[in-house]
C-alpha cells in the first residue's frame, strides 16, 4: 500500500482504480482534509497482489466496487463525501 502523510487521527485505507474519477475525487477529498491514509490502485497491481487486494475488499463488502474506503473499521463503498466527512469528524 502507498502512504499519504497527514493527520493521523484515523486509520484510513482506500482501494481505488487509477482511471476511476470517483477514486480520484476520494483521494482529492482526503488530501484536502489533510488526513493520512493508505491506498492501493488495484488495477496497477500484478495478478497475485490484485487477487490479495480483491480478497481483502470482499471482507468489507460483498461486491467489490470502487472506491472502497475503510475508516476506523467502517467501510464506505463509492464516493460519498458526506459519509466520509461524518466518519472523519467522529
Amino acid at each position: 500500500m502507498k502512504k499519504v502523510n497527514g493527520k493521523e487521527n484515523h486509520k484510513i485505507k482506500l482501494f481505488a482504480l487509477s482511471t476511476c474519477i470517483w477514486c480520484k475525487k476520494t483521494k482529492e477529498l482526503l488530501n484536502n482534509l489533510g488526513f493520512a491514509y493508505e491506498y492501493e490502485d488495484v488495477d496497477l497491481l500484478n495478478l497475485s497482489e490484485r487477487k490479495k487486494a480483491l480478497n481483502e475488499m470482499k471482507k468489507w463488502e460483498e461486491e467489490s466496487s470502487f472506491p472502497l474506503i475503510i475508516i476506523d473499521n467502517k467501510s464506505i463503498q463509492g464516493f460519498n463525501e458526506i459519509e466520509i466527512k461524518k466518519l472523519l469528524n467522529e
